[in-house]
């Protein structure tokens, strides 16, 4: 009988789907608040576009360059304790046998059984820091250009979620109407983006849909009492 070929399908993009939430939760919520709260302030329409392309324009900034410094100082912090991993296998090797007995004695090994293992390490002291930052360290290499990208991911998520609560107040002169519009916007684009993140994370669609409306809504509502507590 032919054999299935047997296929693993596993999901390797976590941390781009991570900058696509941050950026798109924050540009959905935020500007949402600054317009609805502002609604009740102004008089024209265009004023609220106005303020809130500005908060788009400074907050995808603000998100990007935050995302950035994460991703570099992960790198660096890999980058530093390499450094360390490398001296210490040279220098301590003794007891980095030990640790390595002791990580694989978690899976019912005994140092009889990591000789050959051992015995490889110290012809490869690559490997042997590979193995050391993995599994004693739990640190995977950074991904070339990740800095870079986290900021282009995060600060372009969040001009696009933030262009959906403020397209209304540009389409609409009456300030009720474009507050109102901008409501079921923001809600329906929030069930769009959980039924979306659902599909990388494995998590049922209406489950995830279900889950960013009402996390997304309960920030939005609550920035938007405070923005208009502080408006007066």
């Amino acid at each position: 009988m032919p054999v299935t070929p047997h296929t693993e399908k596993h999901f390797t993009a976590s941390d781009t789907v991570r900058d696509l939430v941050i950026g798109m939760a924050d540009g959905l919520t935020v500007p949402f608040a600054l317009a609805a709260g502002l609604s009740g302030a102004v008089a024209a329409s265009h004023v609220v576009v106005v303020a809130g392309v500005a908060e788009i324009a400074a907050g995808a900034i603000a998100m990007g360059l935050g995302g950035y410094l994460a991703a570099r100082g992960d790198a660096d912090h890999y980058a530093a304790e390499r450094h360390r991993e490398l001296y210490e296998v040279s220098e301590l090797a003794g007891e980095e046998e030990r640790e390595v007995v002791q990580i694989f004695a978690r899976y019912g090994l005994d140092r009889a059984a990591c000789a050959p293992i051992l015995a490889h390490f110290h012809n490869d002291h690559e490997a042997w820091v590979d193995f050391m930052m993995r599994y004693e360290l739990g640190l995977d290499p950074p991904q070339p250009g990740r800095a870079s990208r986290s900021a282009l991911t995060i600060g372009g998520a969040y001009v696009l979620g933030g262009l959906v609560p403020l397209a209304p107040y540009m389409l609409i002169d009456d300030l009720p109407s474009a507050l109102r519009v901008s409501v079921v916007c923001t809600l329906l684009a929030l069930g769009l983006f959980g039924a979306a993140k659902s599909h990388f994370t494995g998590i049922g669609i209406l489950r995830g849909a279900a889950q960013t409306m009402l996390v997304g809504g309960l920030a939005s509502a609550a920035a938007f009492v405070l923005a208009r507590w502080i408006g007066g």
